[in-house]
């Protein structure tokens, strides 16, 4: 009965992690200094913008108390939700481009998960040392030696966590702001919650879990498969050139194994293609090398789709490429001529519903409404307001109202009509709000008036 019961506990303690903690080698090549590029282009962009001002104010911005999101000179609020789901669309159909061309190039250079991975495993190992001796520290029982280094290191993975957590809330919270808040840990709630959460986060995701994120946490890995197909570039094996291994007579592989050593999910190449395979191109540098030493071409290893591989000719045309080019045409043209004709202006009208009408002294009939002038610029404007639908329709009191900054004001307005200007019951009107000296930024809302 023991027997059974230890398999299970195996299996479980296996699950995410059959062959341990991958130590990956470092290597020196193109795809290399193509993904630590990235790394720093990324950071550069994600750890810099927040400091950036525009016009006095932070210039990307996501002001939730306000309800507003700044983007340098465009201000964008719940109202424009339609370009956040453009934007998003775009994301999509870009992503789904690049994986149909040349597969999980995202996931290999650009996504978060393998930038910070790559920034806390350059932090190891030049604490710990190369994979043989993070090996090596790994199997040795505790000594004052292996507590000092590893103290640093998880000390270093802190203050980068730390400091990402902090540039991400400072996108939410002014950064110029959050710094001295933090300082002196006179925290809003919301804030201290997502600086503790995004540390955390960050400090497990790339300092423990790494590559069971990709092969195990992330749904991309899952259903990339369905964007590929025998035109797609991934990394790949050339088993025509390479195999035999080794022997006389064989093929061009050594059987060294260091495409395997580099390999950030741990995966070997030669097995063909496997959804862990972040297309990281890391082998594709570490078999270069090797191929060099020997004097053999290089592209053992290389990005190569599956025609290619065959010694099929490459094909003309790509359907679905074309397809998912004109979605983002489409798409960048739609939210371009959505930002354009975006008016600065909204309008909301609700009628008084606890009072249907009301007879006036001169016997005419009135209905009370509440307008929401919804002042999207960022400069204070006044409104003008009409009304139109109705014989002898009429606002009385004011018809022009101020409107500050980036604001929202609720105004009270009263509308009269004679008593025999329609039938009974509810009939159609409008009501029109302009920016005083600027006929474009005319707004049209309509509503209903009531008659007795």
């Amino acid at each position: 009965m023991n027997k059974p019961v230890s398999k299970v506990r195996e299996a479980k303690l296996e699950l995410y992690r059959k062959k341990g903690k991958i130590h990956a080698r470092e290597v020196r090549g193109r795809f290399n200094t193509i993904r630590w590029a990235m790394v720093w282009l990324t950071q550069i962009v994600f750890y810099g913008a927040c400091w950036l001002q525009w016009g006095g104010r932070q210039a990307i911005l996501f002001d939730i108390p306000h309800e507003k999101f700044y983007l340098f000179g465009l201000v964008l609020w719940p109202q424009d939700a339609l370009l956040g789901a453009i934007a998003l669309i775009l994301a999509a159909t870009g992503l789904f481009l690049v994986t149909a061309m040349a597969g999980r190039l995202f996931c290999g250079f650009a996504c978060p998960q393998t930038v910070y991975t790559s920034i806390f495993m350059w932090v190891e190992t030049r604490v710990e040392g190369d994979h043989l001796a993070r090996l090596k520290l790994d199997q040795s029982p505790p000594t004052p030696r292996k507590l000092a280094l590893r103290g640093t290191k998880y000390a270093l993975w802190g203050l980068i966590a730390a400091w990402t957590a902090i540039s991400f809330v400072g996108y939410f919270t002014p950064i110029r702001e959050l710094l001295p808040a933090v300082a002196s840990w006179n925290l809003g709630p919301w804030e201290a919650f997502w600086l503790i959460f995004y540390a955390v986060f960050t400090y497990v995701q790339a300092g423990f879990a790494r590559e069971a994120v990709c092969q195990h946490m992330c749904p991309y890995s899952r259903f990339q498969g369905v964007m590929f197909d025998s035109t797609t570039r991934t990394v790949s094996y050339d088993v025509a050139r390479g195999e035999p291994r080794k022997g006389k007579g064989g093929g061009d592989c050594i059987d060294c194994g260091i495409c395997v050593q580099v390999c950030p999910v741990g995966i070997d190449i030669r097995d063909g293609l496997q959804y862990p395979c972040i297309n990281c191109g890391l082998c594709v540098d570490a078999c270069d090398e090797v191929m060099t030493r020997i004097a053999k071409p290089v592209g053992l290893i290389r990005f190569a789709s599956e025609q290619e591989l065959a010694g099929a000719p490459r094909p003309s045309a790509r359907p679905r490429l074309a397809v998912y080019a004109g979605l983002i045409g489409v798409f960048v043209a739609l939210g371009a001529w959505t930002v354009t004709q975006r008016s600065l202006l909204r309008v909301d009208v609700l009628r008084d519903r606890g009072s249907l009408s009301r007879e006036t002294a001169d016997g005419r009939i009135e209905n009370a409404y509440t307008l929401k002038l919804i002042n999207m610029a960022e400069d204070a404007r006044d409104f003008e307001v009409a009304v139109s639908g109705l014989p002898g329709i009429e606002l009385l009191g004011a018809q022009r109202f101020a409107g500050d900054a980036g604001s929202i004001r609720e105004v009270r307005v009263t509308v009269v009509v004679p008593p025999d200007a329609a039938k009974s019951g509810a009939s159609p009107i409008a009501f029109s709000v302009q920016a005083a000296g600027d006929p474009a930024s005319r707004v049209t809302e309509k509503s209903t008036f009531v008659l007795p």
